[in-house]
């Protein structure tokens, strides 16, 4: 997963374009250090040679910069580099007077913002696309704090998913003999169960039970998008330690009947908004079925993120439009930091119940579920399979879920169908476990005040 011919060859053209730029006395130097002018001389339209050598110092320029340099890169990007007027104007005009498809020509191409063409200059350097992912990582970081810099955010989102579409992506499997590096990357990208060491590592890797999948961009062959791990398993797990631990014998894949997708995680904060995910599952359970046919549910055991904050807000209000009184007076006891030894047997049914209600009738302004693991898989055609109380007692499971998962179950012969019902009238499609749950949380509605301590 080296370097390829392609890198190699614009370096070369990359090389010999900075020849060029030496024998111009008129042409800006990297030595000057003037990021805004290389930029602008990148944008003049200069040959191809000189073009990518110009592209490789604006890149190693901005990343050598400091920070208040590169923002004031972006924000010229997003104020200076917009459509040219004068031109804009005029085809609009034309548009106005002639109705032509020549003129509904012109005004696309005038209304393009010029920092797209720089965009895609940029990246014609050699490892271009790398460095704009992590350019577009610096403009997000940015943006809360400035909105000016959502135009640019803007145009490379736009650009970025053009770039990244399906079609470029390769599908590799990680396995315990990927190279190192891959590997490393794999463990500090884990966002869902941390890697805690090389054993873990292999534990999820090596086993004939385990299987890890991951899509890659060809400009960015050493360094993963997106990755899956999956599980081997007879059944539909309810709790994620049994998976993870590093003494338990694994199952010989011909014994298995459950696929079980346990972490999925992002890799480059740079494409968020971009999604993988749904292309990602969906090959995934294709290899799967080439390789061992007898495979007949494929599920995830994911994580709530956000339901203690929820339920926590929802038990500190006098009357609850989700929780009916008696599973909010059961709640109260997770106040107890020694809820889990003390009262785990109140607690766990009310709090299934909720998290039905939390799921199912909480909404964003916009009208989908909160929680965001959840608008993932349902929105990829998912059914809302099964809750699971104390799925995930580690620190990091308490403090987000109360300990609680779920299950998401892709049937392949529902998901385009779960997946319309859900795009068109936000429908989310439930098992009658979870629509059990669901009625007796809505059972009462009148809540007690809550203790006072």
């Amino acid at each position: 997963m080296g370097r390829s011919y392609f890198q190699d060859l614009l370096s070369s053209i990359a090389e010999r374009g900075r020849e060029l730029i030496r024998g111009d006395s008129a042409a800006p130097q990297q030595s000057a250090g003037d990021l805004f002018t290389m930029t602008r001389a990148l944008l003049s339209g200069r040959g191809e040679a000189s073009g990518v050598a110009l592209a490789q110092d604006v890149l190693g320029a901005y990343a050598t910069a400091d920070k208040s340099t590169r923002g004031a890169f972006l924000k010229s990007l997003a104020l200076d580099y917009g459509p040219e007027e004068e031109r804009l104007e005029k085809a609009a005009r034309a548009y106005l007077d002639e109705r032509s498809s020549e003129a509904i020509t012109e005004l696309t191409a005038a209304s393009e913002p010029r920092r797209q063409e720089v965009i895609r200059r940029l990246n014609r350097a050699p490892g271009g696309t790398a460095a704009l992912v992590r350019m577009r990582q610096n403009v997000l970081e940015l943006l809360r704090a400035d909105p000016m810099l959502s135009p640019l955010d803007a145009d490379f989102s736009h650009l970025l998913s053009s770039w990244f579409n399906r079609g470029f992506l390769v599908l590799r499997r990680i396995d315990w003999t990927t190279p190192a590096n891959i590997l490393a990357k794999i463990t500090e990208y884990e966002a869902v169960h941390t890697i805690k060491s090389w054993d873990d590592l292999r534990n999820r890797l090596e086993p004939p039970d385990r299987r890890c999948y991951a899509f890659f961009h060809p400009q960015i062959n050493d360094d993963p998008l997106i990755f899956v791990e999956v599980a081997l398993t007879r059944d539909i797990p309810g709790a994620i330690a049994p998976l993870l631990d590093l003494k338990r014998e694994p199952l010989s894949p011909a014994e298995a009947s459950v696929a079980v997708f346990y972490s999925i995680s992002n890799c480059q904060r740079g494409l968020a908004g971009i999604s993988f995910g749904n292309f990602l599952i969906k090959q995934v359970v294709e290899e799967l079925k080439r390789e061992m046919p007898q495979l007949s549910t494929f599920v995830t055991l994911s994580p709530v993120p956000g339901f203690a904050k929820w339920l926590a807000a929802e038990c500190a209000t006098v009357r609850s439009p989700f929780i009916h009184r008696a599973g909010l007076e059961a709640l109260q006891r997770l106040r107890d930091p020694d809820w889990m030894n003390a009262h785990a047997g109140e607690v766990g049914e009310p709090m299934k119940e909720a998290a039905a209600a939390y799921f199912i009738k909480a909404k964003t302004p916009q009208g989908r579920p909160i929680d965001p693991v959840a608008r993932f898989h349902l929105g990829n055609g998912a059914r809302l399979e099964r809750i699971n109380f104390m799925g995930d007692v580690s620190p990091k499971g308490i403090t987000q879920s109360y300990g609680l998962m779920v299950n998401y179950l892709y049937d392949l012969g529902a998901i385009e169908k779960n997946h319309e019902a859900y795009a068109e009238q936000g429908e989310i499609v439930t098992s009658p476990t979870v629509q059990r749950l669901l009625r007796n949380a809505s059972a009462d509605r009148l809540a007690l005040p809550v203790p006072q301590h």
